[in-house]
């Protein structure tokens, strides 16, 4: 068994091998040889920020062709500022603000062996730009080259290099509400690709004139307005409060990606869809602890479900049909997948390669039936 950290999986991950293995699992979700689990959070107040919760989230997938399986499980203590800019973000930590507890647990379906435990930061941030990439591939121009990105983050990165990767970029308008990120963001990224980079002062500023607009954000609020779509663009996004309902209207061709979340029963306060950025919410603490989660919000991203999903766009039972149409693609619903997917390339890189720690598999086996 083998533990993965950060830096390994940045060193062994390449986006366009993100890209292929992706496709490849999410095109077995038509044979059966794959299967997911959408994501489900659970919500515990916390006395250590008096107006935040504590969320344990999981998503799990399998893959019968790569013959593994995958639980990426969090912990964070979640708090959701609203800044004197007019933003709304949901932030997070865990054990203190800077550090984060995200894990991959591989293990092996043809005999139940654990492989791996994997540090899920980079190797989350690859596997949700190269959703985005898959949705840019079959969905964008393909005379596409100029990108409006909203956010400067870790995920605007990732999301550009997966564009890159399908698109011949040459320029993006980048716009966040700091300065100082947005410049941070052009210089980096012109530099690592070799393109024109340009930050700007408004997310309209960013979004006019682009061939694919990008949000990526954390926000609770929309973050670009359904006026500002242009014929033939193509928008892609990473959470469910950035697109207005507007946008949705405006949008020749919507696909998402998979399945985002589970039914949840009506009426019962304690499961509950959208709360927040989660798909589905199991909820504890009182009424007026309650009172602290953000209402639900996004909801045509929550009840994606009648649009047709990325298997079907791969297939071509739905495509873009002439370069007029605004397309917009919900980056969104297989992440149980893509983590096995994506958990088993790194995995069998490191193997190749002899990196990774290895950790004792009879750790993790026992001799009492469970």
């Amino acid at each position: 068994m083998l533990l993965i950290d950060n830096p390994t999986v940045e060193k062994v991950l390449a986006m366009q091998d993100c890209l292929r293995i992706q496709e490849e699992a999410f095109l077995g979700l038509a044979t059966g040889a794959s299967v997911h689990r959408p994501r489900v959070d659970v919500y515990v107040p916390t006395d250590k920020e008096e107006d935040g919760y504590w969320r344990w989230g999981t998503m799990e997938g399998a893959s019968k062709d790569l013959g593994v399986f995958a639980i990426r499980m969090k912990s964070d203590v979640i708090t959701w500022p609203r800044h004197e800019d007019g933003t709304w973000t949901e932030e997070k930590y865990c054990v203190e603000p800077g550090t984060y507890c995200g894990l991959i647990m591989l293990f092996s379906t043809r005999n139940g062996e654990p492989l791996a435990i994997i540090n899920d930061g980079h190797l989350q941030h690859a596997r949700v730009g190269g959703g985005a990439g898959l949705g840019a591939k079959y969905l964008a121009r393909e005379d596409a080259q100029v990108v409006g990105m909203i956010g400067s983050d870790g995920m605007a990165r990732s999301y550009l290099r997966a564009f890159k990767c399908v698109r011949d970029i040459r320029k993006v308008r980048v716009y966040s509400p700091t300065p100082a990120n947005r410049e941070a963001y052009a210089q980096e990224m012109a530099k690592e690709l070799g393109i024109e980079v340009e930050p700007v002062a408004s997310a309209e500023e960013a979004v006019r004139g682009a061939d694919i607009v990008s949000t990526c954000t954390d926000s609770n609020l929309p973050v670009i307005q359904a006026e500002w779509l242009e014929p033939g663009m193509h928008i892609t996004n990473l959470g469910g409060a950035e697109l207005p309902e507007g946008v949705f209207s405006r949008a020749d061709l919507v696909v998402r990606q998979g399945v985002g979340g589970l039914p949840v029963p009506e009426g019962n306060e304690r499961i509950q869809a959208g709360r927040g950025h989660s798909p589905a919410a199991y909820i504890a603490g009182s009424e007026e602890e309650m009172k602290r989660l953000p209402p639900a919000s996004g909801r045509q991203w929550f009840s994606a479900g009648r649009y047709p999903s990325f298997v079907e766009l791969a297939t071509g039972e739905v495509k873009r049909t002439n370069r007029d149409q605004i397309t917009l693609y919900l980056n969104g619903g297989n992440q149980g997948l893509q983590f096995a997917a994506v958990g088993a390339l790194v995995y069998n890189k490191c193997r190749e390669q002899e990196l990774g720690r290895p950790l004792p598999t009879e750790w993790f086996l026992q001799d009492i039936r469970d």
